[in-house]
């Protein structure tokens, strides 16, 4: 399992590093760069040439990469592979000091997603996102961003002493019991500010600079490797940085000049997609028409290239819990380290038909991976994704597949070691083919 061992290895440090959004595009901006992919403003003229590697970005959040192949798109199509980059957490609100008995500072928080709330009680968390600046006008403000990269911030728990029945079960309110602890202050003066004072600080400006902030609580320890062979790993945000990650790698370890192969990250996923950088919006669609017009075609060639375009909806899925097996359907029953798994729903909050799920299987048998199916239990409703949402913009075909995953939407989520290698090597001959 070395070269497995490794690989997740690369994905827990990639995680560590990307605490947001934000420092998701951040940082795989930078290993296409190093991999020769050269960025493109979205908002500037673009030149681009069949053999070229480049990428683009929006609202700093998501981004497109694309490996312009020597082949004609509209003859052998386009091959997609899409994730998101945002996670279920808790967003920092303005003037978000909170006094307690003129001593406790506490943060004001907005929920975004669907976290599992208990899940973050007691734990060391920290504070990360992008920071607005003055700016030479005032429709483009400098956008930095900011990691204080240390233990800043906890949510306490209210002790079984004060609370008798919290073993019985406990509802959480999201705007009394998941609000952060920061300081204590000694003066009540010190608390204006306080946290905008701490980012200019960060950031060595002046808190006369900062126009605006979109911050982030995260988990601060780093993940790690589970089990007496390290099969597990054990991290916040494997959904779906560990797609991202899986399709970032497999991006840039394929040797097809022929085919155009594009890696779409998008944002916003977890509260709907439908936000301008969310798979919601015509962002996709727009990229690559003007791939296209760039390259000399014409509306016609556009229209022939989508129809004989695939995707690969990348986003995590559910592994039979081990101590709730009743939660899944009867038969089916996904595990981790046993391979990719394609998610099925037949009312479409999956994409997935028999037409690409039989593609899918087929590009797995050639990676020599093995494949798993998920349905929900007829009787309880799940979750939608990227596919579904994309596939609404722009009619590509589309599969819906994702790594078996335990504890999905908790600070610290569970896969497989094994499973990040197989979904990487499937995505690699998927851009291969």
């Amino acid at each position: 399992m070395a070269k497995e061992i490794k690989l997740a290895e690369e994905l827990i440090d990639f995680i560590h590093q990307s605490p947001t959004a934000f420092h998701v595009v951040e940082n795989t901006a930078q290993e296409l760069e190093a991999n020769g992919y050269k960025y493109l403003d979205i908002a500037s003229p673009w030149n681009i040439d069949k053999g070229g590697k480049y990428y683009t970005t929006k609202s700093s959040s998501a981004l497109f990469a694309f490996q312009i192949g020597t082949d004609e798109p509209e003859n052998g199509g386009l091959k997609l592979i899409s994730a998101h980059s945002d996670s279920p957490g808790f967003k920092i609100k303005p003037q978000p000091e909170m006094l307690v008995d003129n001593k406790y500072l506490k943060l004001n928080t907005e929920v975004y997603g669907g976290p599992i709330l208990m899940s973050w009680l007691d734990r060391p968390l920290s504070l990360a996102g992008r920071v607005l600046l003055k700016g030479e006008d005032a429709l483009n403000p400098k956008h930095t961003l900011v990691d204080f990269r240390k233990p800043l911030l906890i949510i306490p728990s209210v002790a079984i002493h004060l609370n008798r029945s919290v073993n019985d079960g406990i509802e959480l309110n999201k705007q009394v019991d998941m609000l952060p602890l920061m300081t204590i202050v000694k003066d009540t003066l010190e608390k204006e500010n306080y946290l905008l004072k701490l980012i200019a600080e960060q950031l060595n400006v002046n808190t006369d600079d900062i126009l605006d902030f979109d911050l982030f609580v995260y988990e601060f320890e780093k993940g790690c490797l589970v089990g007496p062979n390290q099969e597990f790993i054990s991290s916040p945000k494997l959904d779906d940085l560990a797609m991202v990650h899986a399709g970032l790698k497999a991006l840039l370890a394929s040797n097809n000049s022929a085919s155009t192969n594009i890696l779409c990250v998008f944002d916003n996923e977890e509260v709907g997609s439908v936000t301008k950088q969310g798979a919601g919006s015509p962002v996709l669609r727009n990229i690559i028409e003007r791939i296209m017009e760039k390259l000399g075609k014409s509306q016609e060639d556009y229209q022939r290239s989508i129809y004989k375009s695939f995707m690969i909806s990348a986003d995590m899925a559910h592994s039979v819990h081990p101590n709730h097996p009743e939660k899944h359907d009867p038969v089916l029953h996904p595990v981790m380290n046993a391979g990719p798994v394609i998610k099925i729903h037949a009312n479409q909050k999956y994409t997935t038909d028999g037409e690409s799920g039989a593609i899918f299987e087929s590009i797995c048998k050639q990676a020599d991976v093995p494949v798993q199916k998920f349905v929900n239990r007829s009787d309880m409703v799940g979750g939608s994704t990227l596919g579904n949402v994309s596939t609404g913009k722009i009619d590509i075909r589309t599969v819906d597949i994702g790594n078996p995953m335990l504890g999905m939407h908790s600070v610290r989520e569970l896969g497989g070691t094994n499973d990040h290698t197989y979904v990487m090597k499937a995505f690699a001959t998927f851009y291969n083919m």
